[in-house]
């Protein structure tokens, strides 16, 4: 059993670029690939592992050792063709789990068509992350987990100030699952409930969105 999953990245623009960074600087094994030489060598000042190659070739699929990676994410949405090709021949290797970016939604019906187990539209999803945000106030940032339920970061409101959560018991009041506090920059998940609250403490829970209005 393999101690880490180990990803590849086919694509290396803003997002792609983002994504295999973030991953190598959480540790992770990640190949990062793009047709353009240039950019290849840019990314290789901090992408250990970075290829000039066209993965719409299966050649190249199967000289890269792509049937060994667990998760493949295709970060060319402009070129839906090379994306289609790159998801199909993920597939055919057996690569476990192919993300996509796509450009709009019928690219992103397209994509889940041949074989794409997620598919992602950045543009759109933070777009509606941003109204979300704005038609929560008094929400510092909101992530949708699924449908009913979401990731909230909230501000220690005025009334709760220099109160502990067991004196506030949020969890009954407003169905709050407190996972984590935020203060001076830093999350703990190891969560005090004796602690008293104060203006720099940032509370992360995890709620029933349609409840969330209750602290408007």
């Amino acid at each position: 059993m393999k101690a880490k999953k180990t990803y590849a990245v086919f694509g290396l623009g803003r997002y792609g670029t983002a994504v295999a960074k973030e991953l190598v600087d959480s540790g992770r094994e990640v190949i990062a690939v793009d047709t353009d030489q240039r950019i290849v060598n840019d990314a290789a000042a901090y992408l250990p592992v970075c290829k000039c190659a066209d993965v719409t070739d299966a050649e190249v699929i199967a000289r890269l050792g792509i049937s060994q990676i667990d998760t493949v994410i295709v970060c060319m949405a402009s070129n839906l063709e090379a994306s289609v090709m790159a998801v199909t021949l993920c597939k055919e290797a057996g690569v476990k789990t192919i993300i996509a970016k796509c450009a709009n939604e019928m690219h992103r019906k397209i994509l889940l068509r041949v074989g794409a187990d997620q598919v992602v539209f950045p543009e759109h999803e933070s777009g509606i992350r941003l109204a979300k945000n704005l038609l929560s106030s008094g929400f510092i940032d909101m992530i949708s987990l699924s449908k009913d339920v979401s990731m909230v970061e909230i501000d220690v409101k005025d009334e709760w100030l220099g109160k502990n959560l067991i004196e506030l018991n949020l969890r009954k009041k407003y169905g709050f699952n407190i996972v984590a506090v935020k203060k001076g920059g830093k999350v703990s998940i190891n969560v005090n409930p004796e602690q008293a609250l104060d203006v720099e403490t940032t509370l992360i829970v995890i709620a029933n969105t349609a409840k969330l209005g209750k602290l408007k």
